[in-house]
Order: C-alpha cells, then structure tokens, then sequence
C-alpha cells in the first residue's frame, strides 16, 4: 500500500488534477493543447535530447534489455494485430492502428516519473536506453506496416520515403537524434545551454503529465469495449510477462531488469492516439484505450513494483 501512497499516486494526481480541471470547466481546452504541444513538440523533446547526449553509451545499451523489451513489444503488436482481425473483424487497416496500440507504452510521461520514484534517479539509464529506440523502433514498425497495407504494390523507393517522412516529422524523434549526434561528436554541451536546457526539462514531465489529463477527458470512452479490454490486458499483463520472461532468461538483472519491466508495464502512450488519428483508424479504440488502461494501470503498476520487490 505505501508504494500505491509514494510511487503511483502523486504521478496520477498530477494527471487527474488535468482531467479534473477540464471536466469541470475551470482549465479550457485550448489551454491543454497549448500546454501538449509545449510538451511533446519542445521539452520532452529536449529532455530526451539532454539524457541522450549525457548518457554513458558504453554501459547503458545492454542487448539483454533491448531485445527483451523490443521482442515482447513487437509480439504484442502481432497479436493485437491478429486479435482484431480474428476476434472483431476489423480490416486491416483498422487492424494496424489497434496493434499499434499494443506496441507503444507511455514510456515518458509514465515510465519515467514511475521508476524514479521507486527505484531514484540513478535507477534510469535502462529507461532512458529503451526510450532512445522507443519512437524509431515504434513508428518505425507501425507506419511500415500500415504504408504496406495501404498502399499494396508501391514501390520500395517510395515506401522508405513514406516511412522515413513520417518518423522524421516527429519530434521526440529528433531530439533523440540530436542527443546521439552531440553523444558522439563528444563536444560538450556549453554550460550556459546546458542550464537552460535544464530549466526546460524541469517542466517537461509536470507538464505533459497535466496535458495527458486533460486530453483524455476530451477522448471519453464509446463502445468497442472488447477490442479496448483486449488492448488493455495485452499492454499491461502480456507485455510485462513477456520482457519478465525473456529478461530472465538472457540473465537481465538488477536495474536495467526493473526498467525493462516497468516500461512495459505501462499504459499506451498518448503517441497511439496520434497514430490512429494520422491515418483515420480506430480512433475510438485508441483514445479509449490510452484513457481506460492509464486508470487500471494504477493497480496493475502497483501488482508489478511489489513482484520486481
């Protein structure tokens, strides 16, 4: 219980105070997106940016950890993907956007402050290496396979185009890339930059924790309540188990172990709305799924801390 009190609440309060405020008319809408588009579009960008460029590459992207998470990740999009065609019949391209659903944890907005809270600052480098191949890997995999089902029989030239436009536009994408960049050129940040930098990325989290709120009160769920519980239990029972189960077993311990898994554990990041909504499919599923995973996520969070103990 007192991890529920000191880990998990203080992180949902910040991210119902959102919803709260908006529900209730006293927060507008347009100041949500404002504040989202601050987040997602710059300081979340530039906290990824920051961490990447700081990181020890050497000693932090362990092929354990990546490939336990990235394995159960990309086995969780087949199976949503095979769900929603076997199970509920949607066509394929509707099929895509729900799988993608199950791929993409809330990696930042909740994995980050989450495992900070339990486990300490210095407990994030396995986060943070997860997180640097989260959006390349993620979009990455997504708009591959939706550009081939939508568009069968383009050519391969114009298929990597479609893709690499796509995951290039992204932001979070980009400062990753600029944190890699400056990582490997080993120029240092100038310190005046680097205070600024630090500034930003004070508010990133709180911020984006507050917008996510307020964003998914405007998404309140509407039917598809199968196709939503299969995402659901996919997202925070499968994938978990999944990175659990091949962490173990490449000898993944300690806190890249716990990172792995508490990633995984997450609800779908806002980023699967965005997706179904780039394309026009299943966005109903999406953002009831992204609304209705973060709330059960408070206890099945809660289930997986006391198991990593």
């Amino acid at each position: 219980m007192q991890t529920l009190i000191d880990v998990i609440l203080p992180v949902f309060l910040v991210i119902g105070s959102g919803y709260f405020l908006v529900w209730r008319g006293l927060f507008p809408v347009s100041g949500i997106d404002g504040i989202l588009r601050f987040a997602q579009g710059f300081a979340v960008p530039c906290l990824l940016f920051q961490a990447i460029a700081n990181i020890d590459l050497a000693s932090s992207f362990d092929p354990a950890l990546l490939g336990s998470f990235y394995g159960g990740a990309s086995i969780c999009f087949a199976v949503g993907m095979a769900g929603a065609r076997v199970l509920f019949k949607r066509d394929w391209e509707d099929c895509v956007a729900i799988g993608f659903c199950c791929l993409f944890s809330n990696s930042v907005l909740l994995g980050l402050p989450i495992t900070e809270r339990a486990y300490g600052a210095d407990a994030l480098v396995g986060n943070y290496a997860l997180i640097a191949f989260h959006s390349p890997f993620c979009y990455g995999l997504g708009i591959t396979v939706m550009e081939i089902v939508r568009n069968r029989g383009q050519s391969r030239v114009q298929l990597v185009r479609s893709v690499t436009r796509a995951m290039f536009s992204n932001a979070l994408v980009i400062g990753i890339a600029l944190g890699f960049a400056v990582n490997f050129s080993g120029l240092p940040i100038p310190r005046v930059i680097d205070d600024a930098l630090s500034l930003i990325v004070r508010a990133a989290l709180p911020a984006a924790l507050f917008a996510l709120g307020g964003v998914l009160y405007q998404y309140r769920p509407e039917g598809d309540m199968k196709a939503i519980a299969m995402v659901c239990v996919i997202t925070l029972i499968m994938h978990p188990a999944l990175v659990w189960l091949f962490g173990s077993a490449s000898g993944l311990d300690g806190d890249f172990f716990r990172s792995g898994v508490l990633t995984a554990a997450m609800a779908p990041g806002f980023n699967a709305y965005i997706f179904a909504n780039m394309y026009g499919r299943a966005r109903r599923v999406a953002a009831s799924s992204v609304l209705i995973a973060t709330g059960v996520s408070i206890f099945t969070i809660w289930v997986w801390l006391a198991l990593l103990g």
